[in-house]
């Protein structure tokens, strides 16, 4: 399950983010962006981040994850269209010369950090 690897590094990357003059600060909220060609299981995701969280600045935290469509687009004509089948040819012009702009992604979007006050 290499979500366990990827909440590792999550939590990693956002203990690493929390500013010198704030550390002792809890961290509320993870969001991602995670692209449907990207082969992550958003509920096991969220599953392991809760294992892993256990005695960091992140116990508690929410796992916010916003999932992307796949979008393509055609080399031939420029036609742009969201993928929702597993078929990888231009809608208008049926050539298989596509580029994936969108789908693979797993970004960071922000960390949202308790307000000490």
């Amino acid at each position: 399950m290499h979500e366990m690897g990827l909440a590792m590094e999550i939590v990693d990357i956002a203990k690493a983010s929390i500013p010198e003059d704030m550390k002792g600060a809890k961290v509320q909220r993870v969001n991602l962006q995670v692209g449907k060609l990207s082969a992550i299981v958003p509920d096991s995701l969220r599953f392991c981040f809760d294992l892993v969280v256990k005695d960091t600045p992140l116990e508690g935290a929410e796992l916010a994850i916003e999932e992307l469509p796949v979008v393509a687009r055609c080399k031939d004509c420029q036609t742009q269209w969201t993928v929702t089948e597993p078929v990888f040819t231009c809608k208008a012009c049926q050539s298989g010369a596509i580029d994936i702009l969108s789908g693979r992604e797993l970004d960071i979007k922000s960390i949202e950090i308790e307000d000490e006050d």
